[in-house]
């Protein structure tokens, strides 16, 4: 029998057959692992939309290794003796094969990288971790570009990706004259709301996926959210389908309404596409060249297509490079003191706050909410309400199918929670409730009203709001980007500011009683 030289450890978020950890691999000598495992579905509390995308994704992938030739060790949940955790079943594998070296692509979570290293030294070998080429960016040059500066902002890192990959780029310069085109974009829908949306891309479960969204069903039926809408593409084929229907149909007014909210209406003219891009169903590169391919060709406006790059050259990037710089202490940050619970309805959309009530019910429908609905509904409440940001950030990384630690953790944290202090972010994003009355519909349907900050019927979202001012005014007073928002509150005598305090905790008291 031929001794195995190689083990290629895939986890569920690198399901790409040319990723660097195949690199010169040999199915003559050559093996690869897999193992699904209760644990990643338990250490947070996962929602089914979440677990079953990882899992029939993952099969799928099985599948493709298997017609590809190349000799795979699968282990499946449901197989007598799973051990339940990935280095369990690793430490298992590594004693009944005897590899000789182990390899894998660059994790995107610390605590499973940090797991399966300790077992693979522990069984006298050295495990090889190859570069994610999934990225525009290394850590490394992410490290590089941070070294010596004040302050880390999106926008020097996205220029500098623009211009070494020539993406957006015209005689040495920005296409358009400008790197940025916000100002374009961001409008909401008006009265009318958004009218005829082109309808998602979506994947009828073959037998594989309905296998596992029987086996979900069963195994995790304690578990939050639904399976019936589940039509997530879960193939590479069916992630190039997605994206050209993105690239085709909502592109073009992609940028306009990207901040855009509208009850019942969650897919408005979003990619869809990120859980794809996580699972590494797609890659990067091939996502930007499509959407700038679509603007050169004069089928999405400019302002369109570089607003979404923006997102995948430039804050996918950015979060990658936080995330790996900053960890293990990372995770602990709470630069605000935040100490309260996450309300219970987070896992069942049972508030009378309307918008809230939209967002949370999509996302435990669907695992599935855009990414102001995730910031400006969704994480400003909790923000404003004072909730521990670890949290916060263990329910988002348990209900969202394109959650992965190393992304999902820098934008709940620090972008979301500001509790990293403004390493993520220039200030803490927080509004009043007309915000939100101004980018959607919800309020219209609501018994509370934005515009008043105390009362029965003051919105839970503007009290909060000026209570957060008055909370952290003094931490707050050096952020020249809260000059106005703090000047605003100036005008606060000592009686409104007493009155928004007790109005402040009455909310707070009911949001965080035990259920």
């Amino acid at each position: 029998m031929t001794p195995l030289r190689t083990l290629v450890l895939v986890l569920g978020d690198q399901l790409d057959l040319d990723a660097a950890a195949f690199d010169g691999f040999d199915p003559a000598q050559d093996a690869v692992w897999m193992a699904e495992a209760a644990e990643e579905s338990t250490h947070v509390w996962s929602s089914k939309q979440r677990i079953a995308l990882f899992l029939a994704a993952m099969r799928h992938f099985a599948e493709a290794l298997r017609a590809a030739g190349r000799p795979l060790h699968y282990r499946r949940l449901d197989d007598p003796g799973n051990l339940g955790t990935l280095a369990a079943e690793l430490q298992a594998s590594l004693a009944s094969l005897s590899p000789q070296r182990v390899v894998m692509t660059a994790p995107g979570d610390w605590r499973v990288w940090q797991s399966l290293k300790a077992v693979v030294e522990r069984a006298g070998l050295v495990l090889d971790v190859r570069e994610d080429r999934h990225f525009f960016a290394t850590v490394r040059e992410f490290a590089a570009h941070a070294k010596n500066r004040k302050s880390l902002r999106l926008e020097y890192f996205y220029r500098e990706l623009r211009q070494r990959h020539g993406v957006l780029m015209e005689d040495g310069g920005p296409v358009g004259g400008r790197w940025n085109f916000d100002a374009d974009n961001r409008e909401a829908f008006g009265s009318e709301g958004p009218g005829l949306v082109p309808p998602r891309a979506t994947f009828a479960p073959d037998a594989v996926t309905r296998e596992v969204l029987a086996l979900v069903e069963t195994r995790f039926a304690q578990h939050p959210g639904s399976l019936a809408s589940f039509a997530w593409p879960v193939t590479r084929a069916q992630a190039l389908t997605a994206l050209q229907a993105f690239i085709e149909e909502r592109l073009p007014l992609f940028g306009r309404y990207e901040d855009a909210m509208w009850p019942g209406e969650p897919w408005l003219y979003h990619s869809q596409l990120s859980a794809a891009l996580n699972l590494k169903l797609l890659t990067a590169r091939e996502v930007v060249h499509a959407a700038e391919a679509a603007y050169r060709a004069g089928h999405a406006p400019l302002e369109s297509a570089e607003g979404f790059i923006r997102q995948i050259l430039g804050w996918r990037e950015y979060v990658r490079g936080i995330y790996w710089t900053q960890m293990p202490g990372y995770l602990e940050r709470n630069a605000l003191d935040a100490r309260h619970d996450l309300p219970a309805w987070y896992w069942t959309g049972d508030t009378d706050m309307a918008c809230l009530r939209d967002a949370l019910t999509q996302t435990l429908a669907h695992g599935y909410a855009h990414h102001i609905q995730r910031l400006m509904v969704i994480g400003l409440f909790t923000l404003l309400l004072g909730v521990r940001p670890q949290q916060v950030h263990a329910w988002y990384l348990s209900v969202y199918v394109d959650a992965v630690e190393w992304v999902e953790l820098p934008n709940t944290l620090g972008m979301s929670q500001y509790g990293d202090g403004g390493l993520m972010a220039s200030k803490p994003y927080v509004a009043t409730g007309k915000y939100i009355q101004r980018m959607g519909n919800s309020c219209a349907g609501c018994r509370y009203d934005p515009a008043q900050r105390i009362g029965e019927r003051a919105c839970p979202y503007t009290t909060l709001y000026w209570d957060f001012l008055l909370r952290h005014e003094k931490l707050l007073a050096g952020n020249t980007r809260m000059a106005m928002q703090l000047k605003n509150l100036a005008r606060l005598n000592d009686a409104d500011r007493a009155a928004v305090r007790q109005r402040a905790e009455e909310i707070r008291a009911a949001a965080t009683a035990a259920p």
